[in-house]
């Protein structure tokens, strides 16, 4: 990886990057804002990769978990096969309770069913989840499609850091990508999806 250099000296006049990076690297395709919706779905396209970003997105139901599934016929299912990972860190309000850990139960092996990418979400008025979903090369006829995600939430007057890593065990393309909590509305929140263009 080549080192960047800014060739202005004010930020607020940037045009441009030196090295190997363009200020058109990632492009916002889409942006959705959650009003007591079912699920959130973007159409994927073209680009190798695409990163996801949650913006205070805040359960109608307390403990609801937030989740996501995929298609491969233009959203008429979200089903295609996958397998994760799952681990998280958290600290409490009072000093005294904190891990890091393993969480078997969250992850997946072969479903087709909606995965977890957080654990349970409070529904207080301050409390949400925040974080992003990255999706490498879903076009591909060839390769099975990877993904990362790192998720900050509050529950209970827990902050939790999560993250979860896997792969949608499909060499058919990705058409659809679906969000939602795996228990009623998404309540308010906005997810805005960004497409990082092609590299060779």
């Amino acid at each position: 990886m080549s080192l960047i250099k800014l060739k202005n000296n004010a930020l607020d006049n940037l045009t441009s990057f030196e090295g190997s990076a363009s200020l058109g690297d990632m492009v916002l395709v889409s942006s959705a804002t959650a009003s007591a919706s079912a699920s959130i779905e973007f159409d994927l396209g073209l680009y190798k990769e695409y990163k996801f970003f949650f913006v205070n997105m805040h359960p109608a139901t307390s403990g609801a978990k937030f989740t996501c599934n995929a298609s491969i016929d233009n959203g008429s299912n979200f089903n295609v096969v996958k397998t994760t990972t799952f681990f998280n860190a958290y600290h409490g309000e009072t000093i005294a309770s904190q891990a890091l850990q393993y969480l078997a139960g969250e992850d997946i092996a072969q479903s087709t069913g909606y995965f977890n990418i957080s654990t349970g979400v409070s529904n207080n008025n301050d409390a949400s989840v925040s974080g992003y979903f990255h999706l490498f090369n879903p076009s591909s006829t060839t390769y099975v499609k990877h993904f990362i995600s790192t998720i900050n939430l509050d529950n209970a007057n827990y902050q939790q850091n999560e993250f979860v890593a896997g792969y949608f065990n499909d060499t058919n393309d990705l058409t659809n990508i679906s969000f939602k909590f795996s228990s009623g509305n998404i309540d308010a929140g906005t997810i805005k999806m960004y497409g990082i263009s092609a590299w060779v």
